[in-house]
């Protein structure tokens, strides 16, 4: 309780966290929720629908997870040089997140939009799910062109000071796609009712606009944007600290967004029941990961500004204020997610099957959100503020892959447990590891300057 009392007591590490944290977990609220409109419309529509475009929406997140590790290293060191006032290299690594992302959008829009029935069968053995997916990729594998391009401006506006614009920006796109997948689904307005495929062009618009409106905003005075006379420029210094950095976080989100994919994959494997439930929980899994977003994302910032000013001490005092929050944090979570299970379950049409394991999943699902909290704020916030990005890497190799997964495959292919058994197996990860994370935390292998 004291030291809760004293974080609350330092007004400059709250306005600070404020600034940043409220904007972003907006912002994470609101991307968020085209999933839960995409869940909500096409639920009230049909059960196949929802949990198909469930299913193909894995693609984008298995893409997100390579988007992440470019836009995750240029957070990091962008913090750490806006911290030490060097604008040059800044330059810089906004045009080598450019080039990478440009790489990372057209493998993903090929694969989608040429070969989803490859995808699709990943995910899921049932005929007509499948049919509905890959309807639905022919379509949203063009807004995957442009998605990298609209993180790199987004994440170089909160590293520059503007995360109340990045949620601006966002949030108006969400609302169109929200507005859009309505009309698209449904038929409204006089347009022709398209389902699944629906839901796809409403994201394909709204992504058009994001990105136009954030290339449109760069150019304003006190934004940042890709400086033209050093598009062909090199830096090695630079591209070595990039890929140094970068390697375990691609490494890690490659471990986590797989694992993460493979849960899908094996509920999707359990019928169409376990699937659309597992769908339906996913979305408020997501919806209320926000504020532990949130909090991550701007506590990684604010721990890079000191080390690169090179206030050490000053971001270690900081990494304990942000350890004694992810705690607050996941357990008010947890209260919320059993708060919402009764509308959550009423509202969604489910047969009863369905409903009944969506409630189990609800319940499991508020425990793990505990371990999800502490951990995303610990080692996506601290840890990589810090450029301590390996330990992330060990520790999803060992909870995930030796431990979560193994057990959801032995539990659902060859002890033919319930599906609520194997569901719990796969939200082992989280909870697990936390002891683990504690005691790296206190090693203090994250206090480190990373500018040159």
């Amino acid at each position: 309780m004291k030291n809760i009392i004293e974080i609350f007591k330092d007004e400059r590490f709250i306005k600070n966290l404020s600034t940043l944290m409220i904007p972003i977990a907006l912002q994470s609220l609101l991307l968020a929720s085209v999933a839960a409109a995409d869940a909500v419309m096409l639920g009230r529509l049909d059960q196949n629908s929802m949990a198909a475009v469930s299913l193909a929406t894995q693609v984008q997140f298995v893409m997100n997870m390579f988007l992440s590790s470019v836009t995750s290293t240029g957070v990091i060191l962008g913090a750490q040089y806006w911290g030490k006032k060097d604008m040059r290299t800044l330059d810089d690594i906004f045009i080598l997140m450019l080039k990478l992302v440009a790489v990372i959008d057209v493998v993903f829009a090929v694969l989608c939009i040429g070969f989803p029935w490859i995808l699709m069968l990943f995910f899921t053995n049932d005929p007509t799910l499948a049919d509905i997916g890959c309807r639905y990729l022919r379509i949203a594998g063009w807004s995957y062109l442009l998605t990298g391009f609209s993180q790199v401006y987004l994440s170089m506006m909160k590293i520059s000071g503007h995360a109340g614009k990045t949620t601006l920006i966002s949030g108006s796109a969400v609302i169109i796609n929200v507005v859009l997948n309505a009309i698209f689904i449904f038929g409204l307005l006089g347009a022709d009712p398209m389902g699944a495929e629906g839901a796809a062009l409403a994201t394909l618009v709204s992504r058009v606009i994001e990105i136009l409106w954030c290339t449109i905003v760069s150019y304003k005075p006190g934004y940042m944007h890709p400086n033209g006379k050093r598009l062909f420029r090199e830096n090695p210094l630079l591209a070595k600290d990039f890929v140094r950095i970068a390697s375990p976080i691609l490494g890690a989100c490659l471990l986590w967004g797989v694992g993460f994919t493979s849960y899908t994959a094996i509920m999707g494997h359990l019928g169409a029941d376990a699937a659309a439930a597992n769908s339906v929980a996913a979305v408020v899994r997501d919806l209320t990961c926000c504020l532990c977003n949130g909090i991550a994302s701007a506590g990684g910032i604010m721990i890079g500004y000191e080390l690169g000013a090179g206030k050490l001490d000053q971001a270690k005092k900081y990494g304990h204020y942000l350890r004694d929050l992810s705690f607050i944090t996941g357990l008010l979570t947890m209260i919320v997610i059993l708060l919402v299970i009764p509308p959550v379950v009423n509202f969604m049409i489910l047969t009863d099957e369905a409903r009944e394991l969506l409630k189990g999943m609800l319940v499991i699902t508020s425990v793990y959100m505990i371990g999800r909290c502490v951990n995303t704020v610990m080692i996506n916030g601290i840890f990589d503020g810090g450029g301590d990005t390996r330990f992330d890497v060990y520790s999803l190799i060992v909870s995930m892959w030796m431990i979560a997964i193994p057990t959801a495959c032995l539990g659902a292919f060859l002890f033919k447990w319930h599906v609520l058994a194997v569901y719990a197996c796969t939200c082992l990860d989280e909870v697990g590891k936390i002891p683990w994370v504690m005691h790296h935390f206190k090693k203090y292998k994250w206090v480190r300057n990373l500018t040159r």
